[in-house]
């Protein structure tokens, strides 16, 4: 007998998980939107509806929500209430991503915004990495300039590299300095990918980009070649289940997490923006459970992918492999 057919509704905040993918705005609690947009005067977005449809509409909520972080103590805020939240849901090392360009206008520099991050990161309750982001939607150059700040800060808390927004209409081979710098750096390389964009993509931005981890990647199950070559290289997709609905990219009972999963693929399940799409850690792993049909022992495998494709200490990982495979002995007892 499966040990889900044992315990199915075991409690998954009690499952050490890792939280690989998460934007720093998207972070926010919609308490602490309400609360800074009242001091700044600042109107709050509406709730992303069931349907958004274009990406437009979500980086209009997006961009507003954004424009109440005006003080190194609010993104401190931030960063220390969503390490709190993912602690609750049994996260044990977090990565938080941030486009410093995003901040500029209220910090004055690239890397003050930065330095906001690392501040808040250091603070937080749990490990938190940070991974500076460009965007597929600004110039290869620029993409430089961030790749070059965030070698400045390997080893200071800046633990990867990535591309994020709508990868659509942009040349995968165009980013390839600023990826080669990040990776010279030490650093992780981990750009958005197979959102909107095809299984061709992805396997671009493992090929040009040196990508160990795509976030998002979903097409890629589209072609088993891209789903041999992820495997082949162990290189994991950060799924967030609830970032796909409102776009009409899957239904949650569509995600392809199994097909990875069968072909070995490492998958790291994370929220995303939870702000937008409200729902926490332990929630996106009820999603692969309740739609998705995953056993405890899928869901075991799913958070030791998470670790492993971490950018955590060794020590880190180490200990929360060893607490999987307790959770997961608990409850075949």
């Amino acid at each position: 007998m499966c040990v889900s057919q044992l315990s199915p509704s075991r409690d998954l905040r009690e499952l050490p998980k890792t939280q690989l993918h998460l934007h720093l705005t998207g972070a926010m609690r919609p308490a602490t939107l309400i609360e800074l947009a009242g001091r700044y005067g600042v109107t709050v977005p509406p709730p992303l509806p069931g349907a958004a449809g274009t990406w437009a509409a979500f980086q209009d909520r997006y961009d507003a929500s954004r424009a109440v972080l005006r003080t190194a103590a609010d993104v401190g805020r931030v960063i220390a209430e969503a390490a709190s939240d993912d602690a609750a849901d049994g996260c044990g090392w977090l990565e938080i991503q941030v486009d410093p360009t995003s901040y500029l206008p209220v910090f004055g520099s690239l890397e003050a915004a930065l330095e906001a991050v690392l501040a808040g990161a250091a603070a937080a309750p749990i490990p938190v990495g940070v991974l500076v982001a460009s965007s597929w939607q600004r110039s290869p150059a620029h993409a430089v300039t961030l790749a070059r700040l965030a070698a400045r800060y390997a080893g200071a808390g800046v633990v990867g590299f990535g591309l994020s927004n709508d990868e659509r209409g942009a040349s995968v081979a165009d980013f390839t300095p600023a990826f080669k710098l990040a990776r010279e750096a030490g650093l992780l390389a981990a750009p958005h990918s197979g959102f909107y964009t095809p299984a061709t993509h992805v396997q671009e931005c493992v090929e040009l980009l040196g990508a160990a981890r795509i976030g998002h990647g979903t097409s890629a199950a589209t072609d088993p070649a891209v789903v041999e070559l992820l495997a082949s290289r162990g290189v994991a997709l950060e799924i967030c289940p609830t970032s796909y609905p409102p776009f009409g990219v899957h239904e949650l009972s569509t995600i392809p997490v199994k097909t990875f999963l069968a072909a070995g693929v490492p998958v790291a399940v994370s929220t995303d923006d939870p702000l937008l799409f409200g729902v926490g850690l332990a929630g996106q792993y009820e999603i692969l459970r309740d739609f998705l049909g995953l056993t405890d022992e899928d869901l075991a495998a799913v958070a030791v992918g998470g670790v492993q494709a971490s950018a955590a200490p060794a020590e880190v990982r180490t200990r929360l492999v060893a607490e999987v495979a307790a959770w997961l002995a608990t409850g075949s007892q």
